[in-house]
Formats: structure tokens, sequence, C-alpha cells
């Protein structure tokens, strides 16, 4: 179901749509198909105007078996349309998904139109002269239910076949049969569902700028933003990473472009796969790791050596449910304070939270800039649903990016530079690479003197030491964007997110503001340190509205770093789910009908 929901993503966005897309699968590599906790399911949002979100509700739901129809139930509307492979809604397949009853539509009260096929029986048939067996050919039987969606949306095929060519380019056997079958749905659904009402999606309009467009995913989009940053850098990209749900996608991607000169390894652990990327750090590369929440546990310590030794390191994290193992395939927003404080020591680390999918590549990028300009460990924030799901992205003129400079030593310093000398403008302390002549250095993790870089251990030098190194990290707030208001500058009430969050809440803002509610939003990509007009922006309005999946992360932060704040009003949820506009709409509106 997966790659039925991707190449759907990919004809839409040939079609010149926008979407969004919201991957959302079991944790187990084969959960017990038929039964509730083995459903994989994908929802697609498709548009004319810019998609911010996967939609909150379906006008068509695919349910290839009873379990499927029972957890996506809620998703349903009056006038939903279900596709139904009736093969499989049998009283087994009943038992496994806990049903009562032999009837699952009454059972649940489902009174929508039903588009009921045989895909299962249709699969064998349309596959009966070749060579493969049974298993095989029901392997193709989602190429089918996407035949029959494609009918029904009145998508042409081309795109789909071309994918299916690609994907199985070493295979061309199973290309051909998938090919097929795709025709057949498309045609059963054409010959004997003449009578169903199909959907037209008109043409993108005018508004759209001008570009070529792809469909990319977060993890796609943040590998890309990285390969990006070591090009306008000028340094070479390494990766030092274990693999790990969600962010797994990020080393694979990477893997593939060792013709750019990319360096990927996979460790044998989490913490050997960021010792590694410091080690390529001092060596004068663009350092990456690439992990989630159980990983940043694991790499603390030495993610803290590189802030020690004031390395450029990029750290990803992939945030998912917690704690512990918890849920790895679905989304929070739960690392927020690990990331800002998780290590021991004054340990300040700048935080980047990526919003959306296509944001990933500019958040990425970002990273990467402010890590080799300020030599410093910077944390870049994704989550598994920006990180899977996906949106049309226009491809970037790398020429209309600014400029990556690393901040490496000045020829005068030649014989004479200690390695903790640093710019009166940043504080940034000087880079130099091994093998450079006249720069010989010395760095670790125990503490240095200011002056001469040896070891010291007087209390003065380390306080010193200390306040150097936050302040290096609070001037980077001038290098970066101000935060900026959406909605109605005069309202009495500030909406407030960060991260994967932005297009529900920015579509919730907007739905209360079409309704003539006076709303205002901003949303944090920069968390630490925070835009150099937060403070003013916060306390212009009488009252904060932070939402946040957690437990009120982001609202604790702010009461900390700044002070006289209006009162702040939290909305968290930790389902492992992203939100949905409609409960944000009525969050937002009962704050509202309160004051």
């Amino acid at each position: 179901m997966q790659l039925a929901g991707n190449m759907f993503s990919e004809i839409s966005a040939a079609c010149g749509d926008d979407i969004s897309t919201f991957p959302d699968y079991p944790a187990e590599i084969r959960a017990p198909k038929g039964t509730l906790n083995g459903v994989s399911g994908f929802k697609v949002h498709i548009g004319t105007t810019k998609i911010y979100t996967p939609g909150d509700k379906c006008d068509v739901l695919v349910a290839m078996n009873p379990a499927a129809l029972k957890t996506q139930v809620e998703y349903l509307t009056p006038r939903s349309i279900i596709i139904i492979d009736t093969d499989t809604f049998i009283e087994s397949e009943f038992e496994k998904a806990e049903y009562k009853t032999n009837d699952p539509f009454k059972e649940l009260g489902i009174k929508n139109e039903i588009i009921a096929a045989p895909l299962s029986v249709m699969c064998k048939d349309s596959l009966a002269d070749t060579d493969m067996d049974n298993k095989s050919i029901l392997h193709c039987k989602n190429m089918m239910a996407l035949g029959l969606v494609c009918w029904l949306f009145n998508m042409p095929l081309a795109q789909a076949e071309k994918c299916l060519r690609k994907k199985f380019a070493k295979k061309p056997q199973i290309a051909k049969a998938n090919i097929k079958v795709l025709n057949d749905g498309y045609n059963y659904g054409h010959n004997t569902h003449s009578s169903t009402s199909t959907y037209i999606i008109q043409p993108v309009n005018s508004n759209k700028e001008k570009g070529f467009y792809t469909d990319i995913n977060g993890n796609k989009a943040t590998a890309y933003g990285l390969i990006a940053a070591a090009e306008k850098s000028g340094l070479e990209l390494y990766l030092g990473s274990y693999p790990i749900t969600p962010a797994s996608d990020i080393l694979h991607e990477l893997a593939k472009h060792k013709s750019l000169g990319i360096k990927t390894v996979q460790c044998e652990d989490e913490i050997s796969g960021c010792a590694s990327a410091i080690g390529a750090a001092f060596a004068g590369d663009l350092a990456v790791t690439t992990t989630s929440g159980p990983g940043v546990c694991l790499k603390s310590e030495a993610i803290n050596l590189a802030m020690m030794a004031e390395l450029p390191l990029v750290v990803i994290d992939v945030q998912r449910g917690g704690p512990s193992t918890g849920l790895p395939t679905k989304s929070e927003q739960s690392d927020l304070l690990q990331v800002l404080f998780g290590r021991n020591g004054e340990s300040p680390i700048p935080v980047i939270a990526a919003a959306s999918p296509t944001d990933c590549f500019d958040a990425a990028y970002e990273a990467c800039k402010v890590a080799v300009e300020h030599m410093t460990p910077v944390f870049l924030l994704s989550d598994a649903f920006i990180a899977n799901g996906s949106s049309a992205w226009k491809i970037p003129d790398l020429k209309e990016y600014p400029d990556i400079a690393p901040h490496y030593v000045l020829p005068e310093q030649r014989n004479n530079w200690t390695p903790y000398e640093r710019d009166p403008q940043t504080m940034a302390r000087y880079w130099a690479i091994p093998g450079m002549e006249g720069y010989t250095n010395v760095i670790g993790g125990l503490e240095k003197n200011s002056s001469t870089g040896e070891i010291c251990y007087e209390p003065d030098n380390h306080e010193k030491m200390i306040e150097h190194r936050h302040e290096k990290v609070h001037r980077i707030a001038r290098y970066i964007p101000e935060l900026k208001i959406i909605g109605d500058v005069d309202a009495e009430i500030l909406v407030v997110g960060w991260g994967g969050t932005f297009g529900h809440m920015y579509s919730a803002v907007a739905e209360l503001r079409k309704a003539h509610k006076k709303i205002a939003y901003v949303h944090f990509r920069w968390i630490n340190p925070m835009p150099q007009n937060a403070a003013k922006v916060l306390r212009s309005f009488k009252y904060i509205m932070v939402i946040e999946q957690n437990s009120g992360q982001l609202a604790g932060y702010l009461r900390m770093k700044i002070n006289n704040l209006p009162h702040i009003y939290q909305y968290n949820r930790i389902e492992g789910q992203p939100f949905q506009v409609k409960e944000l709409v009525n969050a937002i509106s009962q704050i509202l009908e309160e004051d």
C-alpha cells in the first residue's frame, strides 16, 4: 500500500496538482496480515491550490480487507466512496479484525457508496497466462486497486507505468505483470461502474510559481539539502550513521550519490556513527550524523565532545513516538528538551526544526551553514510525519541560496594562532585542518585556556570559556530570519507552533480567519537561539496559545527564556498521529470563546 500511495502521489504531481501525503504503517517488518495492528495506510491529499496537510477526512477509502475498513472508518464522511476487495471480506477475515458479526458495514454503521470488486480473483485472472506463482500474482493486487483509483480520479496511467518500469528495471517480467494488472484495474472501473460519479481535478491555477516540480518526502529533501550545502561550501560530505526508524532513508539516499564525493558509513552503533562524524569534522569535512530519539541518548556524550571541541557537526533527529522503543513508526515532537538540554554541563547547541517535507531541504542547508560558519554542532529536528510524508517541491536554483563560508584560519594567523582564538563578530573559533603548516593544534574534551589552548583547570578561565560558548550560540540570532506574524497583527491571541505541525496549524488559522475571527500565528523554526524579535512579538499579544505534539515542551521553554510573557494556553496531544485541522479549529475557538 505504501508503493501504491507513493505512485498515486507521483501521478498527481506529474499532472500539476499540489499534494500532501501521510504514510502510516506498523512497526513490525511483517505485521500480522488481516489484523487491526497490521493495517498499513497511506493518505493522499491532492488539489489545485496549495495543500498543507494530508486532510482530515477522505473522499475515497480503499479498504483491502475488513481490518483496514475498521481502523479507517473514522475518516469517512457520508459522501465518501469505499473501494473494497470482496475476496477478503469473508468470515475468517472478520474474525481476525475482531468483528462481532459477518456484516461489517452494518456493524460500523456505514451507509456509503461501495465499489465492491473481487480484486484478488481479478488479479489471478489477469495474470493467468504468465508463469508466476500464486503468491507472486497476489503481490500485484495493490496495482489493481491503484488502477481502479486512477479511473475514479481520471488520472493517466503513463506516469504509473514509468514508475513501475523504473522500480523493476532489473525484473522486466514483474514490471510487465504489474503494468497489465494496473491497466486491467482501470478498465474494470471504466467498464463496470459507469454509473459512479468520478472526480476531475482541474489544472493547477496560474498563481503557482513556474519551474520544475517533483514529489519529494522529508528524508529525501534533507539528504538533498546536505548535498547542496556541501556543494556551496566546497566541502566533502561525510555521514556517519546507524540505521534507525524513521531516519534511515537519509543514509539510504546519500549512499546513492558517491559520484558527488559523498562518503557514507553505516557504523556498528549510534555512538561510533557520531564519533566517526566528529573525526570527519576534525579532518575538514562537512560532517553529519542521523538518528532518532533513542539514538540521541547514545550519541549525547560524543555530541558534548563536539560542542566542547567546537567542531562543526550536524546532528539530525527524526523524532518518533517514545520513550524507549515506544512507537517507532509514529510521530511526536517529544525530543525538544532532549536536544536543548540532554547533555552534561553547560552545553549550548543551536536547534532548528523543519516545518514541512519540502522545508527539510532548506532546514538542512541552514543547519550546515550555521555549523561551519559558527564552528558548532547543530541539531536539526524533523519528525516521522514530515520525514515520510511528501509534497510537491519546486526544484530550487542553488545560485539563489546564500554562500556557505567555512570559518577557516586566516593567513596572517600562521605560526601565531591558538585553537580558541575567536572571531570578534561571531565569537566562533577558527578552523584549522590537520596538515595545514603553521596551524598545529590540540583540541579535546578537557577545558582549555582561552589564550593558549593548553589544558587548564583555573576557575576563572572555565567560567570565561562557558560564557564564550554561550555567547557564540546567542550571536547566531543575528544571522537567522526573524519571526513573521501570519494573520491579524491586532488580534488578542497569538497561536504558536514549531516543527512539522506547520501545515495543520496554518490551515486551522486560515479557516478561522475566513470565519472572521481575529487571530495571529507564528511558527518557530530556530528554537536555539530564538529569533531576535521573538520576545517583542510574543509580548505584543494579550494571550498566547502554544500547540505541540508533546506535553508542553516549547511552552515551558518560552516561559524559561522570556520574561513577562502574557498568559500561555496549551494544547497538547501525544497519540503518535498528526493533528487534524478540525480539532485545532475547535481548540482555538474554545479559547476565543472563553476570552
